[in-house]
């Protein structure tokens, strides 16, 4: 069994993490999963969430926009549309997007078709929130 993982994140606009790995923890849309060296071939979405993973010792949490995440042969790739270390998070423009939204949904039905995109909005704020207070820890 392999004692690490290579661990590639790409966006539409670059690749945002390749390196070498211990282990992973993402969001998946069933729930929180985790994979570590030698883990069976698997391919899943990803929601909004967090992303965590450890390398040397010190593990990373980074906030993710929804995308896909596969494991193959000891590397893992992930595809997503965003991706935000905890210390690259601006908490004062993620609280403001989280007001925007709490505001825009107070005046909509979920009939309407802007709900469910104030409803992500929401959700991502949160999330880069609660990840902005991780920064790398060993």
């Amino acid at each position: 069994m392999a004692e690490k993982m290579k661990l590639e994140i790409v966006t539409p606009y670059k690749k945002v993490v390749d390196i070498e790995v211990d282990e992973v923890t993402a969001t998946g849309k069933l729930g929180e999963f985790g994979v570590l060296p030698g883990h069976a071939p698997f391919l899943t979405s990803l929601k909004i969430g967090e992303l965590c993973y450890k390398a040397d010792g010190t593990a990373v949490s980074m906030a993710l926009n929804w995308g896909y995440f596969e494991v193959k042969d000891d590397k893992i790739i992930i595809l997503v549309e965003t991706a935000e270390y905890a210390e690259d998070i601006d908490v004062e423009r993620a609280r403001a997007a989280q007001g925007r939204a709490e505001e825009a949904l107070k005046k909509l039905s979920p009939e309407d078709k802007q709900f469910k995109v104030y409803e992500a909005a929401l959700e991502r704020s949160i999330i880069r929130m609660q990840v902005s207070g991780k920064s790398s820890r060993k």
